[in-house]
């Protein structure tokens, strides 16, 4: 299991999930809350740079050789039909900073983020908008509570599973 690590790159902090099959660090980004109604989060990168590609520190990086998705890591079928619940069992993976116990749980985190974002999106809008609809889901106080309470209480505790231990 590899340590712990915050770093910060291009302005941002990011953390340490693990080291993918090709030996590449797989840092996640910190949220943001971008465009005055929106949650920028789940962005998983690897940086380029002096020392090779993927195993540069963030904050010594040149550029970014991968930006993905946390949800295309986990909750998808590998390629021999196993469904991947959690990063720990990822083939993808070879090592990460997780025990299974914080693996489960930061994945069950970032499976309600997405669909938390995603219903605040539609509460933010009234809808999917994929046809003309009579029926208005718009709701200011079910979007302000996704954004500003649950949203934040989910990152809040993925940030903390995912940050080195506080030296005492």
């Amino acid at each position: 299991m590899l340590s712990k690590r915050k770093d910060h790159a291009f302005g941002k902090n990011v953390y340490l999930l693990g080291r993918n099959e090709w030996g590449e660090l797989l840092w996640l980004e910190a949220p943001a809350w971008d465009c005055d109604w929106d949650w920028g989060f789940g962005y998983v990168e690897v940086y380029t740079g002096r020392g090779g590609r993927g195993r540069v520190s963030p904050s010594k990086a040149t550029d970014i050789s991968s930006h993905s998705h946390f949800n295309g890591l986990v909750g998808i079928f590998d390629d021999s039909k196993k469904y991947i619940s959690h990063l720990n069992e990822s083939p993808r993976m070879k090592e990460t900073v997780l025990t299974d116990a914080e693996s489960w749980e930061l994945c069950d985190l970032m499976k309600s983020f997405y669909v938390l974002k995603d219903a605040a999106a539609i509460f933010h809008t009234g809808g999917s908008h994929l046809a003309t609809s009579s029926v208005s889901l718009k709701s200011t106080e079910t979007e302000n509570y996704i954004n500003q309470i649950a949203i934040p209480a989910i990152t809040a505790r993925v940030l903390e599973i995912l940050s080195p231990a506080q030296s005492q």
